[in-house]
This record gives C-alpha cells, structure tokens and sequence, in this order.
C-alpha cells in the first residue's frame, strides 16, 4: 500500500505548467502560506463555483499571507480560455500527466461514477505553511463554503 504525505510532511516540490506556458512549484511560494486545491475539470459546475469562491476571496488569503493555486490536469490553454471566460484571479496549474504533483499527493485516484471506473482528481485541498510543511488536508471537498472555510483555517496558522 502507498503512503502518501500527510499533515506534517513536506509538500513534494513538483513543478507544473502554467497557462502562460511557465512552470510553477511549491517552493516558489517558500515564506508564504499557500493553499492548493485540486479540482477534477475547467469549465463544470462545481469547479467553475470553486474557482469564483477562491477568486473572489484572493485578497482576504493576500492579507492573511497566503498564496493560492489550483490545480488540475486540464491542459494549460484550457485553463487560459477558463480564466477569461470567468474572469478567475486565483492562478491556475496543469499537473503532468504521470507522476505529477497530484499523484505524488495520491489525489489523481480511482473513482466510480454510474458503474464505471476511471481515474480522476479527488477535489481535495491543501494548506503548505511558511515551512513548506502541510499544516491541514481537506479531502473529498464538498464545494459550498469551502473557500470560505480554508480561508479562516489560514488565518489562523
């Protein structure tokens, strides 16, 4: 059985891409707090709600000293159309398709969804303090208040 990171470890210093066709990895953010959260796709319901709610709060994770990142494994000009076509402020992230951030984290899993099985990103999300240690794990988010919940659990590290 795999053991993943946990509360306490190091978050695994992977690099990804960036829409702007840059890469991007935990210890860019060294000193900062910074919260990754993982969503399965650009552009569906819940990850378009989630992506507005950490948006819209970017300021209030900036005064709290936190940076944010979100991360899927869509492709880095999807993420360029998502961001204009919903005016997102929260930084986005291709992860690799193999051996990439989110299954070094073990979030790129199984899942089932009308009798059949696929891989997939578990929404989950999380909180890297200033050590570059994760301080909190939120899996299988459920998206309403989400942000709004991270954000306080943030202030308060």
């Amino acid at each position: 059985m795999t053991t993943f990171p946990g509360v306490g470890d190091a978050i695994p210093d992977i690099a990804m891409e960036t829409p702007e066709g840059g890469h991007v990895k935990p210890s860019d953010f060294a000193g900062s707090k910074l919260v990754i959260f993982f969503y399965p796709k650009d552009d569906t319901p819940g990850c378009t709600t989630e992506n507005k709610d950490f948006s819209a709060l970017k300021a209030e994770f900036e005064a709290a000293g936190t940076k944010l990142l979100g991360v899927s494994k869509d492709p880095a000009k999807k993420h360029a159309k998502f961001i204009a076509k919903h005016g997102l402020t929260a930084p986005l992230a291709t992860d690799a398709e193999e051996g990439g951030l989110s299954d070094a984290l073990g979030v790129w899993a199984e899942k089932q969804m009308y009798g059949k099985t696929y891989m997939g990103m578990v929404r989950s999300t999380y909180l890297v303090g200033t050590d570059g240690k994760i301080a909190r794990i939120w899996d299988k988010v459920k998206v309403a208040g989400h942000a709004e919940e991270v954000l306080a659990v943030a202030k308060a590290l």
